[in-house]
């Protein structure tokens, strides 16, 4: 056996993840990507008591967005195949990466209180029971599995991935979200923490610790706009956030895998035949996992 062979499970019609690296025209485009987004920095816009945050992650989605419309015919849809390979290799490098903090952060995580450890079940409700149902009235198939078992941020990519595989429905799903939530979901969170902040009916504390879902961009901007209305609450306000923000982030990959995702199948299986409006595609396709 070869020193490649072990990637041998990532290929996609027929192409080795060797032959992947060597595509040049993809790195190239995203080291572009890259030090264009990066130049151009965090931009914040403040709009009432909320903030408008535009992140180089948000600029990189857009541009790559652009450079890969059909028909402009910059980049192909074998070199659109080669770049999902190429994702699904380095998110699992990230989930290493998000490993490797989960032992010094062990004495941080139980300061954190109980409070802190609940706002899972939050995240798993509005999610799964609510985010479901709904996707299959709107007429989602298995693409709804991978797009309401989670936030859908990167650890929860790498699930999916590693379940089944970028180029299936689930993969869809999960990726569709996750663009959704990287235009979307900062701007959307850092005006909606403002605007609860402002109506006086939560504690500050409990807003910080909803700001914590996973994601660290949608994290500041949501602290941000919440310190901007308890500005002589700002350092606790941030202590909350950030170990609510770790807790999902550490305790989040592990209650995904093994509650959130489990149920989100069953629950399709169930609601799928009821509510789903393309139903036959629906039952035809719910044995089509890895």
């Amino acid at each position: 056996m070869n020193k490649w062979a072990i990637y041998e499970g990532y290929n996609i019609k027929g192409g080795l993840v060797l032959s992947t690296l060597k595509d040049w025209k993809i790195h190239v485009a995203a080291f572009i990507i890259v030090i264009i987004c990066e130049l151009i920095g965090t931009r914040k816009i403040p709009l009432g008591y909320g903030v408008l945050l535009f992140l180089p992650m948000m600029y990189a989605m857009i541009i790559g967005g652009i450079l890969s419309w059909p028909r402009l015919k910059l980049i192909s849809l074998q070199q659109m195949n080669t770049a999902t390979v190429i994702l699904g290799l380095t998110t699992l490098m990230l989930v290493t990466k998000l490993g490797l903090i989960i032992g010094p952060s062990l004495a941080k995580l139980a300061n954190s209180g109980l409070a802190l450890s609940m706002q899972e079940l939050g995240h798993f409700l509005g999610t799964v029971i609510l985010g479901l149902p709904l996707a299959l009235f709107l007429g989602l198939g298995r693409e709804s599995i991978g797009a309401t078992f989670s936030i859908d941020r990167e650890p929860n990519i790498a699930i999916i991935a590693e379940k089944y595989g970028m180029d299936s429905p689930e993969g869809r799903g999960v990726m569709s979200v996750y663009i959704c939530g990287t235009l979307f979901g900062a701007v959307w969170l850092g005006l909606l923490a403002g605007y609860l902040a402002t109506l006086k009916i939560f504690h500050p504390y409990a807003l910080a610790m909803g700001a914590g879902v996973g994601s660290g961009s949608m994290m500041a901007a949501a602290s941000g706009a919440i310190k901007a209305v308890f500005p002589e609450s700002a350092n606790e306000i941030l202590m909350y956030a950030g170990a609510s923000n770790l807790l999902t982030t550490i305790i989040g990959i592990y209650f995904c895998l093994f509650v959130s995702l489990p149920v989100t199948e069953r629950l399709y299986k169930i609601l799928s035949p009821i509510i789903g409006r393309d139903k036959a595609k629906g039952q035809a396709s719910g044995g089509m996992t890895k």
